[in-house]
């Protein structure tokens, strides 16, 4: 599948259920990497807005860079009405911006998805000189409750290419041939959802490698999921929990 099109039918539980990111993440990009009301940050891989949403709150312009038509619609239906914020119809790789004309740029759960090598010269390109790049991923933990172990297990049973689009492949290393200096600095929050069993369910099919409705094994992981909340729910919730990984640095 075109990596582009990966979310076209899965946005309505995108938007309702996908988490959004922790206010002290938000706080280190505005007290410690120099975000202010007068920057212009280009979102790059936008997808419905969710990071978006809390730098235009912050005050910042915003760029969200988005090629599926889909998540982009979304986010221009939450997002339009601010005057700091401008919808791009284009990829990462080539945004179509102007040279030297963002002040950061920010990849909220997009980078994975993106060809390394292009995107780091359409960075370079597009940065103002002295502007960073940040890269930011809600990493779900795979242990630490029978929840969240079980949940994972399912995962492996039925994702349907689980294992090859995860991005369990960033690391540090790996990520320091596309930064200078040496590579990206790491810095860790934590977070958590709860979710009811509906909720839950969304969650679930926001991901792009969940079966869908068509899908022969669909009913079979619904009936799983469904074993696996009423087995951990503790007043009508279970505990989605996360790290919240910022890598951060110049190009």
């Amino acid at each position: 599948m075109d990596n582009k099109e990966r979310f076209t039918n899965r946005v309505d539980n995108y938007v309702k259920y996908r988490p959004t990111y922790p206010g002290e993440a938000i706080d280190f990009l505005y007290k410690k990497l120099g975000f202010g009301p007068d920057s212009v940050i280009a979102d790059l891989g936008a997808g419905t807005g969710i990071f978006s949403r809390l730098l235009l709150e912050r005050g910042s312009r915003v760029i969200g860079v988005e090629p599926n038509e889909a998540m982009r619609k979304a986010a221009v239906q939450a997002l339009g009405g601010s005057e700091r914020y401008q919808a791009v119809a284009s990829s990462a790789e080539e945004t179509g911006m102007p040279a030297h004309s963002v002040d950061f740029i920010v990849c909220a759960q997009s980078y994975h998805w993106f060809d390394r090598e292009l995107v780091k010269a359409e960075f370079k390109r597009i940065l103002k000189p002295g502007g960073k790049v940040v890269l930011i991923w809600n990493s779900r933990k795979t242990s630490g409750s029978p929840f969240l172990e079980q949940f994972e297990k399912m995962l492996q049973e039925y994702g349907t290419d689980y294992e090859k689009v995860a991005h369990k492949s960033i690391t540090l290393e790996t990520l320091r041939p596309y930064f200078a200096d040496g590579g990206p600095t790491r810095n860790t929050f934590s977070m958590k959802q709860l979710l009811d069993e509906a909720a839950l369910k969304g969650r679930l099919l926001s991901s792009s490698y969940s079966p869908t409705p068509d899908h022969p094994r669909y009913e079979a992981m619904m009936k799983e999921l469904k074993d696996i909340y009423r087995s951990n729910e503790a007043d009508g919730v279970v505990a989605m929990e996360y790290v919240t990984e910022l890598y951060w640095g110049e190009v």
